[in-house]
């Protein structure tokens, strides 16, 4: 037995058949008002069941049941409409004012005691400050991505002094080493250094299989630091990374001179382009070197450092942050693996001859840098 059993009216069986003949009610009245007449119980009714209902009018059976429901307990008039939402599907937006308040309140100083405003922050502040009677933080979640504000989001950024002429000074001579035509007696090589941590596995990681990514354990083991010095001849399409232990200035020496005597031993002098590092100087050469030997690399160098906070315009960058997303974004146990791997990828890398086209210019740099440079009277 139906707990919802619908019995019509003589009345209300007419009124249903006149709204279907009349044929100008909603879609969804016209199929309520089929599924209340063969659902009828009354004397002489059809009385159909809910899935013979549901298959006639093309429905589903939870659809028939909410409407013998909303009959019994609510009246004909309530079945043959769509129940209302406890909230609209449409939030209420913010005007003009409200959502100018939120965008400036979502750049400021998050408050005391938090590291960033959250929806239900910058919500709370809005009805505190009075700006709005009351917000939800789906509104304020759904205002911020068209103003581009992501406040949950903080970029790392080399930020350059404004008006710095040393500043200036060193990216303009940067950027026309950079621009001066290919000379294979005067190689353009840039030299970048990063670490990497090495990472060890305290569990058998689970590789992945058809419905299941790999798993790694949370846990692991903390197996030290090497170094990486990226050297790249962005022009050529040639670049190597030597793996160290360290990243002392004999180290950077040892780079150097390997660069110098068996890279390029013919060329007459290696235009090096470097960031300022403490360890990246002539003098590491006498650090590590006899003087006679440390002054005959020293010649035949012609170095150009990048400025501080400048470290963009380093191509030698550009090479380590692809090595990083190609090949060092995971757990490398030891430094005997990470030359492994590293060695693969630059093998993989220098056969295909990837170049690097850089096109920032000078003039462009005092277009669009133009805040960088100093004023004059």
């Amino acid at each position: 037995m139906k707990k919802y059993r619908v019995t019509l009216t003589d009345e209300e069986r007419r009124e249903l058949h006149d709204l279907i003949a009349a044929g100008k009610a909603a879609a969804k009245r016209l199929a309520h008002a089929r599924i209340l007449l063969k659902a009828d119980a009354a004397p002489g009714g059809p009385a159909w069941t809910d899935d013979r209902i549901a298959e006639s009018v093309e429905v589903s059976t939870a659809t028939v049941e909410r409407v013998r429901r909303r009959f019994v307990e609510q009246g004909l008039e309530a079945a043959l409409v769509r129940k209302p939402q406890d909230r609209p599907s449409r939030l209420p937006k913010l005007d003009g004012r409200a959502e100018a308040h939120l965008v400036a309140l979502a750049c400021s100083k998050p408050p005391e005691g938090r590291q960033e405003w959250t929806m239900q922050l910058l919500a709370d502040k809005l009805v505190e400050l009075e700006v709005v009677e009351s917000i939800s933080d789906e509104t304020v979640r759904r205002t911020l991505p068209k103003n581009e504000i992501k406040p949950w989001l903080v970029e790392r950024w080399c930020l350059p002094p404004e008006a710095n002429a040393e500043f200036v000074c060193q990216m303009e001579d940067v950027l026309e080493v950079y621009h001066r035509p290919p000379d294979p007696r005067r190689p353009l090589v840039c030299l970048d250094e990063a670490s990497k941590q090495l990472i060890g596995e305290v569990a058998e990681p689970v590789p992945a299989r058809p419905g299941q990514p790999a798993r790694i354990d949370y846990e692991y083991v903390r197996n030290g630091t090497a170094n990486l010095f990226m050297i790249s001849e962005p022009h050529a399409g040639w670049r190597h990374v030597e793996v160290t232990d360290r990243r002392t200035a004999v180290d950077f020496a040892e780079v150097v001179r390997a660069l110098v005597e068996e890279v390029y031993p013919e060329a007459e002098k290696v235009v090096l382009v470097m960031d300022n590092l403490n360890t990246h100087k002539l003098a590491s050469l006498y650090e590590a070197f006899e003087p006679e030997q440390a002054r005959r690399i020293a010649e035949r160098l012609e170095i150009h450092h990048t400025p501080k906070h400048g470290s963009w315009l380093n191509m030698a960058e550009i090479e380590l942050s692809v090595l990083a997303r190609q090949c060092l974004d995971r757990r490398i146990e030891s430094k005997e693996e990470l030359k492994r791997e590293v060695a693969a990828w630059e093998d993989e890398r220098n056969g295909r001859g990837v170049t690097i086209r850089w096109q920032f210019t000078t003039t462009d740099a005092r277009i669009k840098l133009r805040r960088l440079y100093p004023t004059t009277q």
